[in-house]
């Protein structure tokens, strides 16, 4: 676990991580975010939100980790979402990821064609 929290540090260091609903939100909208990771502890509207737009915009999607210990891992007070930009980092984090109990989930096929609820 600590290695993904470690990666996620990396990654936003490396400027290719977003973090904050509203950066997020955005970015996956001009089609930078490669992959959502959500917080576990996120409220129930949080979670509806980025699925919905995650769903809509094809964007693959883990409920994992603590709003916590996601901020404290990329030097910022607590995150319910952060958005990973970069496919190298994607792959390295969703690779470790898949070795813990993270909740993924995939959207692909059609969409609503309707804009996700906001």
């Amino acid at each position: 676990m600590n290695k993904i929290y470690s990666m996620l540090g990396l990654a936003s260091k490396a400027g290719r991580l977003v973090s904050g609903e509203d950066v997020v939100r955005n970015s996956i909208k001009q089609k930078k975010v490669k992959f959502i990771i959500i917080s576990e502890d996120a409220s129930e509207n949080t979670k509806k939100r980025f699925l919905n737009a995650a769903e809509f915009y094809k964007v693959p999607v883990a409920i994992w980790g603590h709003k916590e210990r996601l901020g404290f891992s990329i030097g910022k007070s607590e995150r319910s979402v952060v958005g990973i930009c970069d496919q190298g980092f994607e792959k390295s984090i969703r690779t470790l990821l898949s070795g813990t109990a993270a909740k993924p989930i995939e959207h692909i096929g059609e969409n609503s064609g309707g804009e996700p609820n906001e």
